[in-house]
């Protein structure tokens, strides 16, 4: 054990604490905000960490190599998905989305794999084009072009959240590999003036606007889980009123395991909790940036690139789901990564997690 000990590189410490606590926090707060809720949630959260665990020690074997060299199949399989899953009598609809697959009583959420597959396929072609990226600025719109017609297959779900965190990141990457930022700056315009558009056109999305704006107005139709959720916050005060003690779970909050976890944290452990789970997250997710700058620096270029991706996921997911619990952001079906329940967030953000791990053993890359 010492000798293992003494091999972990510092680095791969530095990944594994915060997330490992993050899973401890997360199994520990899905149990308290299930607990009225039927079927056995903290079970089926146990047998998620299980599978999570089993691609963990998968991608923490295969080389990183071999990743690289088959970077397009991470786009293929990626697109392969998306467009099975708007396939009638393959997609699963739930709430009025169409955003499963269901392979043997297991629901494959696509756009949660196709985060992990775009993950690859971007490091790969910008490893590969690096230099001339620098040369050519209008080689952005290559792999731009590839990502934005998975996100847009993804808002046909309809998922317009889950699309607007892929392309963030995807932006947020390709501006760290030498993108000029007019560009960037040029693709953040045009996708906020899309996001808008889309959201005009959508009526179930104007609605969501209007109750963001004044959720009181309507605290029984659109604005309803915004209304508990801040009535959650309220009740948590400073230091909550103890951990399973909250009361917005009990069939007030909509989606107290998942969407609004953020919610039952701070009702429970109050603001006290609410900002250490903030502040933990932040922790990690600054060490993922730190293994992909220390990846670069290196000249580990499909390495770095890879945990920028995962780590702008990670920060971008997190952001937008505390922004929706606090109101700031109007509604959206996101979960936070580690925290929330779903087995198909969770073992994509323990795979994504794993691929940083694996990328900080440089002397194994």
């Amino acid at each position: 054990m010492r000798s293992l000990e003494l091999s972990l590189p510092r680095q791969s410490v530095m990944v594994l604490v915060p997330w490992a606590a993050l899973l401890v926090f997360g199994t520990i707060m899905v149990s308290s905000a299930s607990v009225a809720m039927q079927g056995n949630f903290i079970e089926k959260q146990f047998v998620n960490l299980a599978m999570s665990a089993f691609l963990v020690a998968l991608i923490l074997t295969l080389p990183l190599s071999l990743w690289a060299r088959l970077y397009w199949v991470g786009w293929l399989v990626s697109l392969v998905l998306v467009v099975a899953v708007l396939i009638p009598g393959i997609g699963h609809e739930a709430k009025g989305a169409t955003r499963w697959i269901r392979l043997a009583g297991f629901n494959l959420q696509a756009v949660e794999v196709a985060k992990f597959g775009l993950m690859i396929y971007l490091a790969g072609y910008l490893s590969r084009y690096h230099e001339q990226l620098q040369r050519q600025p209008n080689r952005i719109f290559i792999p731009l072009a590839m990502v934005f017609v998975i996100c847009g297959l993804v808002v046909a779900e309809p998922d317009l959240g889950s699309a607007s965190v892929v392309l963030a990141a995807t932006l947020s990457v390709l501006f760290m590999a030498g993108a000029k930022l007019r560009f960037v700056l040029l693709m953040v315009l045009g996708a906020g003036l899309l996001f808008a558009l889309m959201v005009w056109l959508e009526p179930f999305r104007m609605r969501r606007m209007i109750a963001f704006t004044d959720p009181w107005a309507v605290p029984y139709d659109t604005g309803y889980q915004l209304v508990q959720a801040l009535i959650a916050f309220g009740r948590g005060e400073l230091t909550g009123l103890g951990l399973g003690e909250g009361i917005q779970k009990l069939s007030y909050l909509p989606e107290a395991h998942n969407d609004f976890i953020f919610a039952v944290v701070a009702e429970e452990l109050g603001s006290v909790g609410a900002i250490a789970l903030i502040a933990l997250y932040c922790c990690f997710v600054f060490v993922v940036l730190n293994v992909a700058k220390n990846c670069l620096l290196a000249g580990r270029l499909f390495a770095g690139y890879c945990c920028y991706f995962a780590g702008f996921i990670f920060a971008y997911q997190f952001l937008v789901n505390v922004g929706v619990n606090v109101g700031v952001l109007p509604t959206k079906g996101l979960t936070l990564p580690f925290i929330s329940y779903g087995g198909n967030s969770l073992m994509v953000s323990c795979a994504l997690t794993a691929f940083v791990l694996r990328c900080s053993y440089p002397e194994k890359a």
